[in-house]
């Protein structure tokens, strides 16, 4: 009751509790048009098309890249699923639109520098700062396709359903017996097996069955290769042609693996990321806005609570900040003097629940306690929660 209550009141807390990391990995999310460049130099099969950031970009892309289409696909570029059916602040209906050839230019001008509101975005939306204009495909089939990391296998999953267009939630839901699943050996990696059940089940209607395998383990080669967490393909497309075309991806990238993934890492747009996010990761620290959770676990420093105390108290919404150590790594005196210190440099509004329980725990309490500052204490995470609710509506 109390945690249901904390989760609601206290929008964001600081906090190291190790049950909390896996809510906190940071995951590099890529722009489509970022997406299909990747694939492409792996040899996967993806649509023409070309990114523009301006209108005379546009005008540039139609001469030299499309100059006997009809029609162009323009899809705007935001990090966030639902765009065909988002809405522009400024009221235009749709975040990709197929139209003639003659009406790319002016659709793409009421994109560009618009904000896009879709049901991944949140009411405030994001902008779009690039639009990605694409061939129009004549499609006679659409599957859905992904690879994703399997806790229960601890390996790649390698999941399809002969089914796409929509979400595999709803997918799964519709029709569950045309889903197939197959575990990837990490150590043997894919095989002319794995990818033939992937494509059986699939079930193509015009593609060569033996490109398909193929296909398929490029993505696999793909996602291994670039460190992915996430590949998914909704609709994976069989064309007119007989081809299958990945029609639309989505890719994410383990930000552990920045370090030897540096090309990719380049493709970051921070400019679609929570902006307490960025200046989070900055400083080496973990903020999830949605959960509203920073965490500065390991070994941080007295600077990291301080920058984590700017960035929690930057947001109008936060009405209490609940400060939970416990464990042996985080010494309880760094986190304490950075807590004070940080107290005194940010202005503080909002009142601070502080629980330590760790190493140096007496070194922390005393330093809060001979700091002269209006600090809550509390005994252990209940006491906290509660006093922290408390605080918050108080």
């Amino acid at each position: 009751m109390v945690r249901g209550l904390l989760n609601k009141l206290v929008s964001r807390s600081l906090s190291v509790a190790g049950q909390w990391q896996q809510q906190q990995l940071r995951r590099l999310n890529i722009h489509e048009y970022q997406g299909a460049e990747l694939m492409g130099k792996y040899g996967i099969n993806v649509p023409k098309g070309v990114a523009a950031s301006s209108v005379d970009e546009v005008k540039k892309a139609i001469q030299d890249v499309f100059p006997n289409e009809n029609e162009i696909v323009v899809k705007s570029q935001v990090l966030a699923g639902g765009r065909g059916l988002g809405t522009f602040k400024s009221g235009l209906k749709g975040g990709v639109h197929i139209v003639k050839t003659e009406q790319v230019e002016d659709i793409a001008a009421k994109m560009l520098g618009q904000i896009l509101v879709t049901k991944q975005t949140g009411p405030q939306g994001k902008i779009v700062s690039k639009v990605y204009l694409c061939e129009k495909l004549s499609l006679v089939n659409e599957m859905y396709f992904a690879i994703t990391l399997d806790r229960k296998t601890a390996g790649p999953l390698i999941i399809g359903c002969r089914k796409g267009g929509t979400s595999i939630e709803d997918l799964a839901e519709k029709y569950p017996d045309m889903i197939v699943k197959v575990p990837i050996d990490v150590f043997r990696g894919i095989t002319d097996e794995d990818a033939a059940k992937v494509v059986d089940g699939l079930a193509p209607k015009v593609a060569d069955r033996n490109d398909a395998i193929e296909q398929v383990k490029k993505l696999y080669k793909l996602f291994c290769e670039t460190d992915c967490t996430l590949l998914e393909i909704n609709p994976l497309a069989e064309t007119s042609g007989n081809q299958l075309v990945a029609a639309d991806a989505k890719l994410n990238f383990d930000d552990n693996a920045a370090f030897r993934q540096k090309e990719i890492f380049t493709l970051r747009d921070p400019t679609q990321e929570d902006p307490r996010e960025v200046a989070a990761a900055k400083a080496d620290l973990n903020y999830i806005g949605l959960d509203g959770e920073i965490d500065v676990g390991g070994n941080a420093s007295e600077g990291q609570v301080v920058e984590a105390f700017k960035i929690l108290t930057s947001d109008e919404k936060v009405k209490a900040i609940l400060v939970n150590i416990f464990g042996g790594i985080m010494k309880c005196d760094v986190i304490a003097s950075g807590i004070v210190n940080a107290a005194k440099l940010v202005a503080l509004k909002v009142p601070v629940v502080v629980r330590l329980e760790g190493t140096n725990v007496d070194q922390g309490k005393r330093i809060l306690k001979e700091s002269g500052m209006t600090l809550i204490t509390a005994e252990d995470l209940d006491d906290a929660a509660e006093k922290a609710v408390k605080a918050a509506v108080s």
